[in-house]
């Protein structure tokens, strides 16, 4: 591009800053402003919120990878092979039964029972990092101890050194359905970022399940791995080593498709939403530019009188768009990412503010009411959910917002085809 291009677009925007376009432009810059921050910030605790259901459901409930139907070589092998390689982080063997469990006051819940190894809290760093112990220990190293999740457990009335007992379990032939004898201790009680796993999971150890579960109950094993969005390449590799076996294995994927689904097209459904700024902008962007156009069709004619191309006079205006675009994306970017990074203030004074000014126009016009008065606990509840920014969303509507404008301005500049010298100087 010329520098005479860059030099009249400069010309021009200096000129509009102190004309009737100035307030377009800084109204169309503070729209992508708020627009880029606004995006960031809704998807950064979006982000938060649906994770942190991922992240438990991942390391407690659906492992990266889950194999079922080994014999015993292939479990040898299965665990040969992942000791092996590096991207593998650990491989456990796990049973899991419905359940429906009694505790104090004959209290009852269903549940599932979830048998695995003792050891599992102190190797498993994912597991131990999402379940957060409340009350006790996660200590299921003794026969006939159980953990319960915080939900269940009081849902059971029961708490730490209590005893429950499994009066109904699914299992294999030789289990009995109904029975009184399968009492555990509570050992402790855990809380995840899931409300379905605190209400409904227990766990037992290893040597409880070969006595309770039966002979034929299944035995899984649950496998993990540095990165989990490697499951589909790393199902297929395990998927080609056991060829021709009964052997099955799922992604975690798979395993939660229907949930994770629901949270995909609610994310994006949000992402729409919120995306309309954008349209709304680049049409208030779009008519200030025809605007400015038809306000410098004297300065387009000349310059297609003295040789410029079109596509030249209309880089004029496109460059103008650039700069609404640059500017208000920029301090959108920087605003959204300060914000996500503070969410937690933030709620927190969004909190005090409203319960301020409630109180103050209550003070005001019903001082009766005062009593009434209290904050909203939903903003603690906003507060407490971890913001997560993913890079790759983050540049991707830097860039929604830095094209709007552009495309708004091009489609706009498209009318200096419509001048020429001829028509300008007849007019004048």
């Amino acid at each position: 591009m010329n520098n005479w291009v860059f030099e009249v677009s400069k010309r021009f925007s200096r000129v509009d800053r102190k004309g009737r376009s100035a307030a377009t432009s800084r109204l169309a810059s503070i729209g992508i402003c708020f627009g880029v921050m606004s995006l960031i910030v809704v998807m950064s605790i979006m982000n938060g919120f649906q994770m942190s259901f991922i992240d438990s459901i991942l390391e407690i409930s659906s492992y990266h990878i889950r194999a079922a139907d080994l014999n015993q070589n292939e479990e040898i092998s299965l665990i040969d092979l992942c000791d092996s390689t590096q991207d593998i982080l650990s491989v456990t063997p796990f049973y899991e039964a419905q359940t429906l469990i009694t505790g104090s006051n004959d209290k009852e819940s269903a549940g599932i029972i979830r048998a695995i190894d003792p050891s599992v809290y102190e190797t498993d760093e994912g597991f131990r990092k999402e379940i957060h112990m409340r009350t006790g220990k996660f200590n299921i190293h003794e026969k006939g101890s159980i953990v319960l999740g915080a939900t269940l457990a009081k849902n059971l009335g029961v708490r730490t050194g209590d005893e429950v007992n499994l009066l109904v379990l699914s299992g294999g032939s030789d289990v009995d359905l109904f029975s009184g004898e399968r009492r555990f201790i509570v050992k402790g009680t855990f809380s995840c970022g899931y409300t379905e796993i605190n209400s409904s999971y227990c766990f037992v150890n290893l040597e409880d399940a070969a006595e309770h579960f039966g002979k034929d109950a299944k035995k899984n094993w649950g496998i993990k791995i540095k990165n989990p969005y490697n499951d589909v390449h790393f199902c297929a590799f395990f998927n080609k080593v056991y060829s021709g076996s009964e052997a099955k294995f799922q992604t975690w994927r798979d395993y939660n498709k229907s949930f994770f689904g629901a949270l995909r097209i609610e994310k994006n459904m949000l992402l729409f939403m919120v995306a309309l700024i954008f349209v709304v902008v680049a049409i208030n962007i779009y008519n200030g530019m025809r605007r400015l156009v038809f306000e410098r069709k004297r300065e387009i004619a000349l310059f297609s009188a003295l040789g410029a191309t079109h596509s030249k006079i209309m880089s004029i205006f496109v460059m103008r768009g650039f700069s609404i675009g640059l500017t208000g994306a920029g301090f959108g970017l920087l605003l959204g990412i300060l914000i996500s990074l503070n969410t937690k203030a933030v709620f927190m004074f969004a909190a005090d503010f409203m319960y301020y000014s409630q109180y103050f126009f209550t003070l005001i016009f019903n001082p009766s009411a005062l009593q009434y008065v209290s904050e909203n606990s939903m903003y603690l509840v906003y507060a407490n959910i971890p913001a997560r920014i993913f890079v790759s969303e983050v540049i991707m509507i830097f860039i929604f917002g830095l094209v709007s404008p552009l495309i708004a301005c091009m489609a706009a500049s498209r009318n200096v085809l419509k001048f020429t010298a001829t028509e300008v100087l007849h007019n004048e």
